[in-house]
């Protein structure tokens, strides 16, 4: 089933107290490119999230943001720098000595002194937050996902239309294929008669001659744009990631429509060329968006 790159998804939870929030937005990308936003005392499992997220999407630009409210990552403690705050002390009373301060040393001038006394955070980890934390983001991908296949849903259902209107045009061109020959062929006869009659000369003939065979017939890229568009309606019903393929394939709709529009020499045609790249110039920006 056909995918697009598009979506969103959320999922959130409490875990030890606290609230876990994981959001996924993901765009078309030529492959697959996780962007991790988090806390970054999470950043360990920053390898088991990406694995997780790659498990489900082969393709496309995931943004993941993972935002917690509370301080459950985190323990405090206190340190004590007993040696430095010997060392002020010390000081201190060398200061008031020679000085002849009065003033005694407080509790308070001990917690102003740099450095004495810091407090520690340590970040937190057990079984039970990873796992939660991972259900959290497996909750969110599968959302996303969700959203993605919808969206490639309603892909298919315009690439199919589509497809259609080009095998269409497709369709008038090969009635009107022999149109060229025939006029060419017209216009060998006129040269021929000419030469007959000594108008012309035997180098323009074998000219005009090799400019037919080059140019006149168009039924080979019309059968190649049929086996193309059979080809990209088959792609849509695989059930694994086809944007690759699918961008393939219109470029080589597009090389064929670009080689019709060189060979033949009618106003008809050259209408159907016109409209036949812009079917296939719309079918462009819809792949672009495939997984």
């Amino acid at each position: 089933m056909l995918r697009s790159m598009t979506g969103f998804g959320r999922a959130s939870g409490h875990i030890q107290s606290c609230l876990f929030t994981v959001e996924m937005k993901s765009v078309n990308h030529r492959f697959l490119d996780i962007q991790l936003k988090m806390p970054k005392q999470l950043m360990y499992m920053e390898d088991k999230i990406r694995k997780l997220i790659s498990n489900s999407i082969s393709r496309g630009r995931i943004e993941v943001y993972i935002n917690v409210e509370g301080e459950v990552l985190t323990t405090k403690s206190i340190q004590v720098d007993w040696d430095l705050i010997d060392q002020y002390v010390s000081s201190l009373q060398q200061i008031k000595s020679r000085f002849s301060i009065d003033e005694q040393l407080s509790l308070q001038h001990i917690l102003a002194l740099d450095g004495a006394i810091d407090v520690q955070k340590e970040s937190v980890s057990s079984n039970a937050l990873e796992n939660g934390i991972l259900e959290l983001v497996n909750s969110a991908v599968k959302e996303l996902s969700l959203m993605r296949k919808v969206e490639g849903e309603h892909l298919a259902a315009d690439l199919n239309q589509r497809l259609t209107m080009l095998s269409q045009i497709n369709d008038q061109l090969e009635k009107f294929a022999p149109i060229v020959v025939g006029n060419y062929q017209e216009r060998i006869s006129n040269r021929v008669a000419e030469f007959i009659s000594g108008k012309l000369d035997e180098n323009r003939i074998l000219t005009e001659v090799a400019l037919f065979a080059d140019k006149a017939d168009i039924m080979e890229e019309i059968t190649r744009i049929h086996s193309h568009i059979q080809q990209f309606r088959d792609s849509l019903t695989f059930s694994e990631p086809i944007g690759r393929k699918l961008d393939f394939l219109v470029q080589e709709l597009n090389r064929e429509a670009n080689t019709i529009g060189s060979k033949a020499n009618d106003s008809q045609i050259a209408k159907n060329v016109v409209e036949l790249k812009s079917i296939i110039e719309k079918l462009k920006e819809q792949v672009q968006n495939i997984e």
